[in-house]
This record gives C-alpha cells, sequence and structure tokens, in this order.
C-alpha cells in the first residue's frame, strides 16, 4: 500500500480549513493530516475536534520566519494554506518556510473566484504577488480556486427564514442577472482539495473547482419556487459598482479603513464576476486552469437545489459560526 500524504493545514479553523480538513480526515489511509494553529489557538473545539478525529495538532507562530517552524513543516509532501489575505504576512512566511523545508507542493490561499491576474481585483493582485514569491523559489505548487459560494449567492427571504450574511453577500443582481457564474457548497470544496493534492497532474498547475454554474436571475426564481416567498430584485449596474469602487479607493488613498477595504474588495468581486463574467468555466480554461470537473468526473457534489433545501430545513451550518 502507498504511504500516506503528510499535508499540513494552516487556517484549519476558517470556513475553507474546516471543509478541507473534514474531507481528508476521511480518508485516514490516504492522508496524515496536521493541523497548524497559533498558539493561543490550540485549545478552540474545532481543533479538539479534529484531533479526536486523527489530526494532529501543532502550534506554530507565523511571525517570523524561524528554525522552530522550518522544523515542523519539513517532511510535509503538502502544505496548503487556507488563510485569508488579513494574513497576507503569515502566509508570505509560510511560503519562504516552505521552501526552507523542501516541501513537495505548497497551495497557496486562493481559494475564490478566477479572474485575469491584473487591473481586476486587489484581493487578486495580492494574491498574485504571493504567487510570484512561490515562482521565485521554485517551490511546487498548485493554485485552487472554487467559484463562488452558495452560502454567499443567496438573498434573504421576507419572513426572515433563510438569513444571510450581508456584508459578504451578493444580495443584489448584477446588471441584468443573466451573466452565469460558478459556484460551490462550501462543504465540498475539501472533496476537490483531497483529490487534487494527491493527483500529479496537479503540480505546478491551476485547477478551478466548482459544481454548477447559474445565472442570478436563475437562483432568484428556484428560491422561489422552493420557498414559495416573492423575493425583491435590486439591482446593481456596472456604472453603480464603478462609482463604489472609485470612492471606496479614495477613502483608502488617505487612510487604511476596514469598511473601504471591504467594501472595494466586495465590489470588485461584483464586477468581475456579475458584469465582466470572469468565473467561468471557460474564462478558467483560458487563463490557464484545469477543470476539476472534467478530471474527477466520479467526485459528487451538492446541487445548488438540494443546498436550498436544505437551508429552508435548517440543516446547513451558518458559515462564520462556531
Amino acid at each position: 500500500m502507498a504511504s500516506r500524504l503528510r499535508v499540513a493545514v494552516a487556517g484549519a479553523t476558517g470556513e475553507t480549513g474546516r471543509s478541507v480538513v473534514d474531507a481528508l480526515l476521511t480518508t485516514p489511509d490516504k492522508f496524515e493530516v496536521i493541523a497548524l494553529a497559533r498558539p493561543e489557538s490550540v485549545g478552540k473545539q474545532v481543533l479538539v475536534d479534529f484531533s479526536e478525529r486523527g489530526a494532529i495538532v501543532k502550534s506554530v507562530d507565523l511571525t517570523e520566519v524561524t528554525a522552530t517552524v522550518v522544523g515542523v513543516l519539513t517532511g510535509m509532501d503538502v502544505v496548503i494554506a487556507c488563510l485569508t489575505l488579513a494574513q497576507y504576512q503569515e502566509q508570505m512566511i509560510l511560503i519562504e518556510a516552505s521552501s526552507r523545508a523542501k516541501v513537495k507542493r505548497y497551495v497557496p490561499g486562493f481559494f475564490a473566484p478566477p479572474c485575469p491576474p491584473r487591473g481586476v481585483s486587489s484581493l487578486r493582485e495580492k494574491k498574485e504577488d504571493m504567487f510570484d514569491r512561490i515562482r521565485c523559489l521554485y517551490l511546487p505548487f498548485t493554485v485552487i480556486d472554487v467559484g463562488w459560494w452558495y452560502q454567499l449567492s443567496l438573498p434573504p427571504l421576507p419572513s426572515g427564514r433563510l438569513q444571510t450574511r450581508f456584508e459578504l453577500s451578493t444580495l443584489e443582481i448584477l446588471g441584468d442577472g443573466e451573466v452565469p457564474s460558478a459556484l460551490i457548497d462550501n462543504r465540498d470544496i475539501g472533496k476537490y482539495v483531497a483529490r487534487i493534492i494527491a493527483d500529479p497532474r496537479t503540480l505546478n498547475k491551476m485547477v478551478f473547482a466548482y459544481s454548477e454554474v447559474w445565472t442570478q436571475n436563475g437562483i432568484w426564481t428556484t428560491l422561489e419556487t422552493l420557498s414559495g416567498e416573492p423575493i425583491a430584485r435590486e439591482h446593481l449596474s456596472k456604472e453603480d459598482l464603478s462609482n463604489i469602487i472609485s470612492q471606496a479607493r479614495t477613502i483608502l488613498s488617505k487612510a487604511p479603513e476596514a469598511k473601504a477595504q471591504l467594501q472595494l474588495a466586495m465590489s470588485e468581486y461584483k464586477m468581475s464576476m456579475g458584469i465582466r463574467g470572469d468565473n467561468t468555466p471557460e474564462h478558467g480554461k483560458y487563463l490557464g486552469y484545469l477543470d476539476a470537473k472534467e478530471l474527477y468526473l466520479d467526485v459528487k457534489t451538492v446541487s445548488l437545489k438540494t443546498f436550498i433545501e436544505e437551508m429552508l430545513q435548517g440543516k446547513v451550518r451558518q458559515i462564520y459560526s462556531s
């Protein structure tokens, strides 16, 4: 029997990290899972639960590249950064340490809709800066992007029985609502990651892992049908988004401001997905991504309709909750 892959996951307590670790732990014959955690976070219940299921939890301080950090990563087949750009410096340190530790495959913290590397999304540009460093070091890599989550694609219902993270969700119809966009249930991200990191075809490649392609009009109509509730349509035009982006950039040119940073990031995502149409399998291929649905025909993912039904039945955990 082939030896197990040793996989270290930074950010295991986040939404994407949970999905990844959960999937890896379902196949203990294939993966030895090491959850990297900040010293102050090792006692979190989610890490305790992972430990009880077989994960090894290791404390690691990513404030600088040290012999200790390199030592923790030495011998790892794969290091996965399930970190956000709020942890940009930690990610850069993890890249440097992984290179020194001679990690065999590094998966940077992308896990978002694909788009051109420059000129569309400021978040993507920061990720490209990380990617540049990875390639400068000749660190073996696999970039994984996943489209937009189902969890962030649904508007709230008038009755209140379907709640939405308003600050992160696409609540308005963007443009005419007919631009297709690739979506995925956050819970399915880990299924794809488990296959991708064990596949030699994906080494030093970018992979686009998604479940279904929908228009916003299709999503709204399906939710109305399944819930039995009419949903008001509020539209955002290209001009509206351009103005919001311009205003946020003006604020940020004077001083860093968290609300403006979030507004800029979300508005750029909306422009990319809902107006430009970047988040599609076709554009992903143009940009150089392999299509995970073509690589792994046997991977079964949750359909949007099933996800909506589960949401209406209260079977889906609210994201960014304990």
